[in-house]
């Protein structure tokens, strides 16, 4: 459980603060299944919008704590949006206590890496790191010149670098890559969105065919920008021969939870690595900074909650407050997550016994 010591509920922020977590920890209690110490492992990805932006000013303290009230029901998650400036992943570190770690990425040069990382954070007590740690690098194109020469020309990466880890816990590896694709046009198949996630999955297809990696067992998550998932940004993922589970398939993830933006994806050895069949997206815009709570926030919210940036009255500060001001301090996605069977010590004994 994250630590709380610095909550003082003599003050208004620090009791509602208190309030709201409790909420919050009933809410988790009821839709995100307990922890084991060996037989699964609760693995989430989500997308920390703006995780902190100078652009969009600090947090206010408590959405730290309902932040780490959320991560630390998973053992493993995977983030994006961490800024350059780590103060923030810090602050979140800091909350979740000592026997939380995390790897995050470096920042992708060029505007486009829009000042980015992404990083995985890890229960300890869990999850071992595994050794395996980089960036996802795409290899250059190979064709022949007109005398059958071999030529090598570069590929074109991707704008933000995917992060890629192998992990373990009790017997089982796996290597985990997340990624933040690039949104491109605002359309359901953006060409850039799809060249993307194609050039992804396939690298990562070539990964889990070689006898030397350093795991077979590959997943990737993060933010894939999906509308649909009939869309061919999704076709890309499932071509390559990643499979999503059945009860992840149909739940949207952004806060408007009308875009598929979120996967989390599985291409494993057989009876290696399997789903719990418990698996969601978990919304705590039922318990925190939800609409009742618009008013309480008028303050913090200054000046811009009444008024637009060229001075002018704002028609509608409500989906000021809803759509924009508490998805800074939350986020625009909803965490993703999925319950994975790692103990398979009766399957074991069991060929052990039969001679398998």
């Amino acid at each position: 459980m994250p630590f709380y010591k610095k909550l003082d509920p003599t003050t208004p922020a620090g009791k509602r603060t208190i309030e709201r977590l409790l909420q919050l920890r009933r809410q988790l209690d009821a839709e995100i299944p307990s922890k084991s110490a060996e037989e699964t492992v609760l693995l989430a990805t989500w997308n920390i919008r703006e995780f902190d932006s100078p652009a969009y000013g600090d947090r206010i303290p408590e959405a730290f704590y309902y932040i780490a009230e959320i991560v630390a029901r998973f053992d493993l998650i995977a983030i994006q949006e961490v800024r350059q400036d780590l103060k923030a992943l810090y602050k979140l570190m800091d909350i979740l206590g000592g026997h939380w770690d995390c790897a995050f990425s470096d920042v992708t040069e060029g505007t486009q890496g829009n000042g980015e990382r992404t990083a995985f954070l890890f229960d300890k007590r869990k999850i071992q790191p595994g050794g395996l740690i980089g960036q996802l690098v795409l290899p250059p194109i190979e064709s022949k010149d007109p005398q059958g020469k071999t030529v090598y020309q570069p590929a074109s990466q991707v704008v933000r670098t995917p992060l890629i880890a192998g992990f373990k816990t009790g017997w089982s590896d796996f290597i985990l890559t997340t990624v933040h694709i690039i949104y491109g046009e605002g359309s359901a198949n953006s060409p850039a969105r799809v060249e993307e996630i194609r050039q992804v999955a396939q690298a990562l297809k070539r990964r889990s065919e070689d006898p030397f990696e350093w795991s077979r067992n590959l997943i990737l998550l993060g933010d894939f920008n999906i509308f649909d998932t009939s869309d061919q940004t999704m076709k890309m993922i499932t071509e390559a021969g990643f499979v999503i589970p059945a009860e992840l398939q149909n739940l949207p993830s952004n806060a408007l939870q009308d875009k598929f933006y979120d996967q989390i994806a599985f291409k494993v050895r057989p009876d290696r690595f399997d789903t719990t069949g418990k698996a969601g997206v978990f919304n705590f815009y039922k318990t925190v900074f939800t609409p009742q709570d618009e008013a309480i926030y008028a303050v913090e919210m200054g000046n811009d909650y009444l008024t637009t940036s060229d001075g002018k009255p704002r028609k509608n500060p409500t989906l000021y407050y809803l759509n924009f001001w508490r998805t800074f301090q939350m986020s625009d996605h909803l965490p993703m997550w999925v319950e994975l069977k790692v103990d398979y010590s009766d399957e074991y004994l069991q060929r052990k016994l039969s001679g398998g």
